[in-house]
């Protein structure tokens, strides 16, 4: 029992550096590709191709002035940026790297943290907790405009959640277990989950970005507006965590996606946690691509995307799945599949399609 805790805190540990570290660099890749897609050079000053410039960004933020408001609540103040990071890196224990344990020093080590059959249900309530270190910091920095961006931000990480959840469920029910190892060996088995359940991964994928407050979704920081939404009192460190924060919450989303919908580590030919670093890699490109591309959204158009267009899709993606799931319908996969290219597709037209102006 003893050993077991020893190896089990060690591997969270581990991984708790390893996500941090991908943050930091995660910084300086964004930073590089937007500068190219912006016909940039990005920061190349601090070591050899700017290698070092997430430790110079670093030791900044550790140096620079911790500022407390004065009618800023000290004690909630300082807890909030502590609830967003330890939320965001708690939820990625139940993500598995690989599929079966690595024999290291002659003791099997598994490549994740914990391994439960509520693995979906333990992410999805981690992950809305996030939203309690941004209230309570919006709130108690004794601004307005914090405050206003910590409302906005609540209203919206409670309207994508729900859609987040349904999309998660439609495959999950395809499987019949809340495990994500499991899920991942039914892929196996099979084709990946993306090609029978494409709306739901599309919905999910959209619901995420919103989740983590990304571009074009990012209004709770909407610059013009409001400053910096729920973190403008915030400085040093306390700024940095708000910032792990969201760069950690987006490999968690970019981790349940490739997990779910990618079949996580299987590859075409050799299955490893290669496979798995490289799909993720490919999702952080994508949130990349999307800030570099799209303007933000109004916030009516938030609104009413999450609620009129990705919650009824996933409700009605849902139904069918279930259906086929309680009936036993040899090939409701396919009809599910079918069905949900349909309906991207007349989704996508009615928004595409421009209104004629009022002449």
């Amino acid at each position: 029992m003893i050993l077991w805790l020893i190896v089990t805190a060690v591997k969270a540990l581990g991984f708790c550096v390893l996500l941090l570290t991908a943050f930091a660099y995660m910084t300086l890749f964004e930073r590089k590709i937007v500068g190219r897609m912006q016909w940039r050079v990005g920061p190349n000053r601090v070591g050899p191709w700017g290698l070092l410039q997430p430790l110079a960004d670093g030791v900044k933020l550790l140096f620079k002035e911790q500022i407390l408001p004065t009618e800023a609540r000290p004690l909630l103040y300082m807890i909030a940026p502590c609830i967003s990071l330890v939320v965001a890196l708690s939820a990625y224990a139940v993500i598995p790297v690989g599929q079966a344990p690595y024999n290291i020093a002659g003791y099997p080590v598994e490549p994740w943290v914990s391994n439960i059959n509520l693995g979906v249900l333990y992410l999805l309530g981690m992950t809305s907790l996030g939203v309690y270190g941004i209230v309570l910091g919006g709130w108690a920095s004794g601004n307005k405009y914090s405050l206003l961006g910590a409302i906005r931000s609540s209203a919206q990480v409670i309207s994508y959640e729900l859609s987040l959840g349904l999309s998660l469920l439609s495959p999950v029910m395809m499987v019949g277990s809340l495990n994500f190892l499991e899920v991942v060996n039914w892929q196996e088995k099979g084709w990946w989950l993306v090609l029978w359940q494409p709306m739901a991964f599309v919905l999910y994928w959209t619901a995420a970005v919103a989740e983590v407050n990304r571009a074009p979704f990012d209004l709770p920081e909407a610059e013009q507006e409001l400053g910096a939404g729920y973190h403008t009192e915030y400085s040093g460190m306390r700024f940095a965590m708000y910032f792990m924060a969201e760069y950690v919450a987006m490999l968690t989303v970019s981790s349940v996606a490739t997990t779910v919908f990618f079949g996580g580590p299987l590859g075409p030919f050799v299955s490893g946690p290669w496979w798995f670093v490289l799909k993720v890699a490919a999702f952080m490109f994508v949130f990349i691509w999307l800030r570099a591309t799209f303007p933000r959204f109004r916030y009516d158009q938030l609104m009413r995307i999450g609620w009129q267009v990705l919650l009824p899709l996933a409700l009605f993606n849902f139904m069918i799945t279930s259906v086929g799931v309680a009936l036993n319908f040899p090939t409701y996969t396919i009809l599910a599949s079918v069905l949900g290219f349909v309906a991207l597709l007349a989704v996508l037209g009615k928004i595409m399609r421009k209104t004629p102006e009022p002449r």
